[in-house]
């Protein structure tokens, strides 16, 4: 199992010290970096900057929302940043919710998320493999464009630019088992929000289609990780971000986040969760996220419990651990029981 350091996005501002978890993270061994993107600091950004400071750790987005970018603006940030790097990119993407996509970016979520999902990754691909033209005639994406609005001009177009790697890993974020399954079948790697090792059977209908595939498939799930002896001032942090991504990432009426949370085993909770966040009651949505979830999703306590239930999640599918944590020592701690 490998180790990864999932940076997330930032809030008011950069964190000054990132950069030094980072270089920590390095010298430890682990395997990547990666950096998020909501509705503030992009997902290339930060990892340009990291990029220029490191020499070995590879570097993943997890998640660029595909709504923020044509799918070949996407590719040509992947392509550009794995020349720089020299070949250590890792593009993650995911199609995000329709409070953001609508909200933030001002375009209609797709009425059909797996097609959408589907056009986009061709469409990078194709960029990156650079064996022709990119042409592609979708529902959501078309190359050259054709639509009635068009001057009928555009013209086929491959990348000036040669890629580096033309099979440079693209994962994907994904949460119904739709989608988890169509991410089996097209896509290098998923990135589950939420994992537990507890619940082995939540995801295994989904991946089946990964039992017919030949070569490697990451599942990077990301984790939120405390090496301390308060078991729940230390899971405080991981029900906060339950709360906001429960509550608040998307509409009572739709929210995959929620959803995901009831096929977990917790429909009653997560639904109370949102009521009590769209209330404003916000510090009550967060204690009203269980324990008994936030725990199992995450790696929190002292040495030898963390030590316990890593042993648990060796016994999942899961290839490598994005840890989730502002503290070097817990990162040290995770290299010398994972390393």
């Amino acid at each position: 199992m490998r180790l990864g350091l999932a940076l997330g996005y930032w809030g008011r501002g950069p964190d000054p010290d990132r950069l030094g978890l980072v270089l920590e993270a390095e010298r430890l061994g682990y395997h990547s970096v990666w950096t998020s993107e909501a509705w503030g600091s992009d997902a290339f950004t930060p990892l340009t900057w990291i990029a220029a400071h490191t020499s070995r750790i590879r570097l993943g987005t997890a998640v660029a929302q595909m709504a923020a970018r044509t799918p070949t603006a996407t590719a040509m940030h992947a392509l550009t940043l794995d020349h720089l790097s020299g070949g250590r990119v890792m593009l993650g993407l995911g199609l995000s919710g329709p409070q953001v996509v609508e909200g933030w970016y001002g375009r209609p979520f797709p009425a059909s998320p797996l097609t959408a999902t589907r056009e986009y990754v061709d469409v990078v691909r194709q960029v990156l493999r650079r064996e022709g033209p990119v042409v592609h005639e979708g529902r959501y994406h078309s190359h050259p464009y054709t639509g009635p609005d068009g001057t009928g001009l555009g013209r086929p177009l491959k990348a000036i630019t040669h890629p580096l790697r033309p099979g440079l890993p693209v994962l994907l974020g994904a949460e119904g088992p739709k989608n988890i399954a169509q991410t089996a079948r097209i896509a290098d790697g998923w990135l589950p929000l939420y994992w537990s090792p507890l619940r082995p059977g939540v995801y295994e209908e989904s991946l089946a289609p990964l039992a017919g595939r030949t070569g490697d498939f990451v599942i990077a799930p990301m984790v939120r990780a405390a090496v301390c002896d308060d078991i729940a001032r230390g899971l405080l942090p991981v029900k906060t971000m339950l709360g906001f991504y429960i509550g608040g990432m998307g509409h009572t009426s739709r929210n995959f986040h929620a959803d995901l949370m009831a096929r977990m085993g917790y429909e009653e909770e997560a639904r109370r969760v949102q009521r009590l966040f769209a209330e404003g009651r916000r510090e009550e949505a967060v204690h009203a996220v269980p324990d008994a979830f936030a725990d199992e999703i995450s790696l929190v306590g002292p040495r030898a419990r963390i030590a316990e239930r890593l042993e648990l999640w060796r016994t999942t599918p899961a290839t490598d651990l994005l840890v989730t944590s502002p503290d070097p020592a817990t990162l040290r701690t995770l290299a010398e029981l994972v390393l």
